[in-house]
């Protein structure tokens, strides 16, 4: 093994063990809070759903997160086609005002369900077609 490598396999060993045993004794917490639990967590999945929420302009947290992991990869955070795929695939810019102007609705949820081009379909729920359809509306002239 090579000196460089060796020191360094030595120092992440090292701060693995400094960073386990400093999380192990942590004191009980002066402000009150408790400590999170597996329960907690699923008491996550069924707090009501108090309308739209997300970083998306209010898009619902689904829409948000199909936007992120299905989309943006071509199409950009905000529909540019700036992707980091978006030049290869020749990712549409979705905020331009000619393209807006020229599409309905119902074909940019085609296209979405169906694919178009070198972009594949996508097999999504009905409210979250509808939801990206709101977000790429949301793109216009940005």
């Amino acid at each position: 093994m090579r000196p460089l490598a060796r020191f360094l396999s030595r120092v992440s060993i090292l701060s693995a063990f400094a960073l386990g045993t400093l999380g192990c004794d942590r004191a009980p917490s002066a402000d009150g809070l408790k400590d999170w639990t597996p329960a907690d967590h699923d008491g996550e999945r069924k707090a009501p759903n108090t309308g739209p929420k997300g970083d998306a302009g209010g898009a619902p947290p689904l829409v948000e997160l199909t936007w992120r992991n299905q989309c943006q990869a071509c199409h950009g955070p905000v529909g540019h086609g700036d992707g980091p795929q978006g030049a290869m695939f020749k990712a549409q810019d979705l905020s331009r005002e000619e393209w807006q102007s020229k599409i309905s609705d119902a074909e940019i949820a085609a296209s979405i369900t169906k694919g178009k081009g070198k972009m594949p379909k996508f097999d999504l729920p009905d409210e979250v077609v509808k939801g990206l359809v709101v977000r790429v509306r949301s793109f216009r002239g940005r």
